[in-house]
C-alpha cells in the first residue's frame, strides 16, 4: 500500500520536530548533569558538612571551639582571619570516623563524572544507548550519595565531633553543632541525580519507541550536528 505525498511529508515533518525537540531537551540534560558533577567536587572537598551553632558563650570558663567539620578537613576558628584547619584531602586520607562516607561519595563522585565523560559516545553508539548507560550510572551516582548521607550521621559519635560540638554528641545527635550547607547540597544532589536518571530515561525510550526504524539509524548524527 503507498503512502500519500502529504502523509509522507507530514511524516518527515514530524520526525524534523521530534529531532529539534530530542536535542534541546538532551542539551539541557547535559548541562544538568554537568552542574551535577561539579556539585558532587564541592560536596566532597568542602569542610562544611557540619558545624558549631552560632550561639553566645555564657560564663566564666573558656569559650567552647567553634568551626566546621568535613569528611577530610575540621577547621577551628582561631585569632587570626584563617581557621585552623587539620587534615585536606590533598593526604587523600578521610577522617576516621568518616571514612565509608567519603568512600561513598567518591563512588558517586567517580559515577557522575563517567556519565558525562560518556556524552563523547553520542558520536560512535544510538543516542538511545548513550541515554540508558547515563541514566545508570547517575542512579548509581544518586544510590551511593544517599547512602553516604544516611551514614554521615550515624558517625557523629567520634572523637573530632565531641572536640567541636561538645560531649553530648551522638548517633543523630549534633550535640552543640547543626548540619550545614554541604550537608545539605548532599541531599539535594540525591533529589538532582534521581531527575536526571529519569530524564535520560525517558529521553532513551522517546528515541526507541517514537522514531521510525529506518529514522532510528541517523538520530545520532542527527542529534549531534549543528
Amino acid at each position: 500500500m503507498s503512502v500519500s505525498p502529504a502523509l509522507a511529508d507530514l511524516s518527515r515533518l514530524y520526525q524534523t520536530e521530534f529531532v529539534r525537540s530530542a536535542r534541546a531537551v538532551g542539551v539541557l540534560w547535559a548541562v544538568c548533569s554537568l552542574c551535577f558533577a561539579i556539585i558532587q567536587v564541592v560536596v566532597l572537598v568542602q569542610p562544611s558538612w557540619i558545624g558549631t551553632a552560632d550561639t553566645r558563650h555564657q560564663g566564666a570558663g573558656p569559650a567552647p571551639p567553634s568551626g566546621t567539620l568535613g569528611l577530610f578537613e575540621v577547621c577551628v576558628e582561631s585569632d587570626w582571619p584563617v581557621p585552623d584547619c587539620r587534615g585536606g584531602l590533598s593526604s587523600l586520607s578521610p577522617l576516621p570516623s568518616f571514612q565509608s562516607v567519603a568512600v561513598l561519595v567518591g563512588v558517586s563522585l567517580w559515577a557522575v563524572w563517567t556519565s558525562v565523560l560518556c556524552l563523547c559516545l553520542f558520536r560512535f553508539c544510538s543516542a538511545a544507548t548513550v541515554y540508558k548507560i547515563c541514566a545508570w550510572l547517575q542512579l548509581t551516582a544518586g544510590f551511593c550519595l544517599a547512602l553516604a548521607c544516611l551514614l554521615f550521621p550515624d558517625s557523629w559519635e567520634s572523637p573530632e565531633m565531641r572536640t567541636l560540638c561538645g560531649e553530648s554528641v551522638g548517633s543523630f545527635s549534633p550535640g552543640n553543632c547543626s548540619v550545614h550547607w554541604a550537608y545539605i547540597l548532599a541531599i539535594l544532589g540525591v533529589l538532582d541525580a534521581a531527575i536526571l536518571a529519569t530524564l535520560a530515561f525517558v529521553l532513551a525510550n522517546r528515541q526507541d519507541a517514537l522514531l521510525p526504524p529506518d529514522a532510528k539509524e541517523v538520530t545520532t548524527g542527527l542529534l549531534m550536528s549543528a
